[in-house]
């Protein structure tokens, strides 16, 4: 699988949407089995955390965080840590390989082969494509290899034995050589017949090319690596269903994913929108999650719905699309002039360029990565504050923020926390869902109240 140009792609994917040793045999835990990342599957309401007339905001957040063992936190940090240092292996790592198409001239006979099998120039521009994403994915193969499955699987996040990881591998391939194809015939398409302004166009293009795959990911590109079914159980519908109501939203089904057979991690997600948008929950969070932790991630998701997020994200990329492609326009002439002759590359709409177009799109995306985590970020605490409100579950939340600190770190840094934090940090999220608490102590005390009341009710007329 084409290591750099996957991450691009699933990078838009994901943003709108909704993330995933030894080579020993290995299979996904059953119901009850611990993962080895080893934090607790009951997490408990500690003492602190009690509502009393004395409730500390600190103290109970402090209490939540102890309950995570040493060895887990300690496995968490590392590696998420080791994860950041990842992104600027892969931006190397990926720069060479670009590098070494364009000034080993592989590119350039890439494309002379093309040429030479057609002269129609849509289908010469998929041969290209696919000659492209063999070359980088054979390439990128020994770090993807390493980063996606040795990696996961030393951290215990991992399910997959290898032969099912590359048939998933294939399936992006797949994936890639179909959409990519689609949208490098159209760029080059535009490249080549308006050529002082392309790149507006482009732009133009790439955001609506984004707003399909967000429109088909969730009926058509999810199914491809994973079970998509309705989720029969009432116990856990009805109430995601009479919360979904209560805000406005208009669904009628809740969808369950077996992330399980690639993954321990517990996740759900609002995606795609309008007809396709789907509330969609994996059945590790079903497995593991507490009720009141399934209710408040759902009232997250729910936020993200509610708030428009999806819209605002595609407003928000496609200024980030303009923005890089005018920085393209000016940056790919000017490196034209000074190594096109040397990389045999003929001008803006020879295919021979993607190499040197996915470099610099490489470097603008490392260097704005504080700035698309921040916004990301942003999103998601909005969607946090709005889902506390919804579901009223501050404790389901923070036990929801423990079990994301298998692969988050639970108490960074402020500039660690900015510029590597595409959510809030666990232990942010705790002291918010504790502070919420504090704050609605009195009404939360008054319905606990009204429902023993009416419990007591039933029970005398029984």
């Amino acid at each position: 699988m084409n290591l750099f140009t996957n991450r691009l792609f699933r990078s838009v994917v994901l943003s709108f949407s909704l993330i995933t040793g030894s080579v020993l045999a290995q299979s996904a835990p059953g119901p009850g089995v611990q993962p080895l990342t080893a934090m607790p599957s009951v997490i408990r309401v500690p003492p602190e955390a009690q509502p009393t007339p004395n409730f500390n905001v600190e103290a109970a957040t402090n209490a939540y965080l102890a309950q995570i063992p040493a060895d887990a936190r300690a496995r968490s940090d590392a590696y998420f840590e080791g994860g950041c240092w990842m992104i600027l292996w892969d931006f190397l790592y990926g720069a060479v390989i670009l590098l070494l198409l364009l000034n080993l001239g592989w590119s350039a006979a890439m494309r002379n082969l093309a040429e030479r099998v057609t002269r129609f120039k849509p289908v010469h521009t998929i041969v290209y494509w696919a000659q492209y994403l063999l070359a980088t994915s054979i390439l990128g193969f020994p770090l993807l290899v390493y980063e996606d499955y040795f990696r996961e699987h030393k951290y215990g996040l991992a399910t997959q034995t290898f032969g099912p990881w590359m048939g998933d591998q294939f399936k992006s391939l797949a994936v890639n050589l179909v959409l990519g194809g689609i949208l490098t015939v159209l760029l080059f398409g535009l490249a080549r017949r308006v050529r002082r302004t392309w790149w507006i166009w482009g732009a133009v293009v790439t955001i609506a090319f984004m707003i399909l795959v967000v429109l088909i990911a969730p009926i058509y590109i999810v199914p491809i690596f994973n079970k998509v079914s309705r989720l029969d159980d009432p116990r856990v519908t009805r109430p995601i269903l009479s919360l979904a109501r209560a805000n406005g939203i208009a669904a009628h089904d809740v969808f369950e994913v077996d992330a399980s057979r690639q993954t321990t991690r517990m996740s759900a997600n609002v995606s795609g929108f309008g007809s396709t948008m789907r509330i969609t929950l994996n059945d590790n969070l079903l497995r593991r999650g507490s009720p009141e932790e399934i209710q408040a991630v759902m009232g997250h998701e729910m936020g993200h719905y509610v708030l428009h997020h999806i819209y605002k994200d595609i407003l928000f990329f496609g200024v980030v699309i303009v923005i890089f492609f005018a920085l393209l326009h000016w940056s790919l002439d000017w490196s034209l002039q000074r190594w096109g002759e040397k990389w045999k590359i003929r001008g803006a709409g020879d295919t021979a360029v993607l190499p040197l177009v996915v470099l610099l799109a490489s470097i603008f995306g490392f260097l704005v990565t504080p700035i698309m985590n921040t916004h990301t970020r942003t999103a998601e605490g909005e969607a946090d504050m709005y889902g506390l409100n919804a579901s009223r579950q501050p404790d389901g939340f923070a036990q929801a923020a423990i079990h994301l600190g298998e692969y988050r770190k639970m108490n960074p840094g402020p500039v660690e926390e900015w510029i590597f934090f595409d959510h809030p940090s666990g232990r942010n999220r705790i002291y918010a869902a504790m502070r919420w608490k504090a704050e609605n102590l009195p009404l939360m005390h008054w319905q606990a109240t009204q429902e023993a009341a009416a419990g007591q009710a039933t029970a005398d007329q029984k």
